[in-house]
């Protein structure tokens, strides 16, 4: 008597399809998870900015101008290490700091570079793809809010 002998598993074709449908899933979801990573990792400029700029602030009440990095005791790389801090300019009424993204963070072209401008009593936020941090109002926007 022969019975027919029915086996368990997968075919190669089905494993093929399976692969293939988590190929393409993979391949949708992976720009919007490094678009949300790109955007956490924001966080470490910001942060960093923010203690320059109170940094800033508490070396001009006890001098006649803003400073320099080195003076007012911070590191070039924020916290994270995922930004170069700098000084741009410092003078008596005025100061910009650049965080430039570096490493894995450099991805993030259209957030590449945060500025913070302050002259006087005023605050600039600027952000761009370089050094110019040329990007209009709406992309500004979402370089600067988390």
């Amino acid at each position: 008597m022969n019975t027919p002998c029915t086996q368990a598993g997968f075919t190669f074709i089905e494993l093929l399809a399976v692969l293939s449908v988590a190929g393409v899933l993979s391949g949708i979801a992976w720009p919007s998870f490094q678009g949300a990573l790109h955007k956490a990792r924001r966080a470490d400029a910001l942060v960093a900015l923010t203690q320059a700029q109170a940094a800033q602030e508490r070396w001009r009440f006890n001098q006649r101008a803003y400073g320099t990095l080195a003076q007012i005791g911070l590191s070039g790389i924020a916290p994270g290490g995922h930004y170069t801090m700098a000084v741009l300019e410092a003078d008596t009424d005025r100061y910009v700091l650049q965080a430039l993204a570096i490493g894995a963070q450099a991805g993030d072209r259209a957030c590449r570079v945060l500025q913070l401008t302050v002259d006087g009593a005023q605050v600039t936020r600027a952000s761009g793809r370089d050094e110019q941090a040329a990007n209009d109002a709406a992309a500004n926007r979402r370089c600067w809010s988390l």
